[in-house]
């Protein structure tokens, strides 16, 4: 699923799992499991840093310096509940809706059918 067509707050949302289901991810990684370049990635990952959502933390004793791990922040935590909580509404509202339309489009097809 890419993230080029939703909100931000849908991709801090799809960002914030990733990171919290792995914390060492790459924004390179991050980049290619959403569909995006690495730029949007950063820019995004540096605005839930700046919220407070989401922190960096170095690994101290990796032999690579420059090895990250992405730290959900108890404030993060409750972003992350608060927009799944709100995406899960939308995503239900649209089956709803696409639900209607289905059965709509079953009713014009059977009059089409016996006309």
């Amino acid at each position: 699923m890419t993230i080029k067509s939703i909100s931000d707050d849908e991709a801090h949302l799809k960002i914030m799992r990733l990171v919290q289901a792995r914390p060492t991810i790459t924004q390179r990684q991050v980049a290619g499991e959403l569909g995006v370049s690495l730029g949007k990635v950063n820019f995004l990952l540096n605005a839930l840093i700046e919220k407070g959502a989401v922190k960096v933390d170095n690994f101290r004793r990796s032999n690579n310096k420059l090895a990250y791990a992405y730290l959900l922040t108890p404030s993060g935590v409750d972003d992350k509940a608060r927009l799944t909580v709100s995406f899960l509404k939308r995503k239900l509202d649209e089956y709803e809706s696409i639900c209607k339309e289905i059965d709509q489009l079953k009713r014009d097809a059977e009059q089409d059918a016996t006309a």
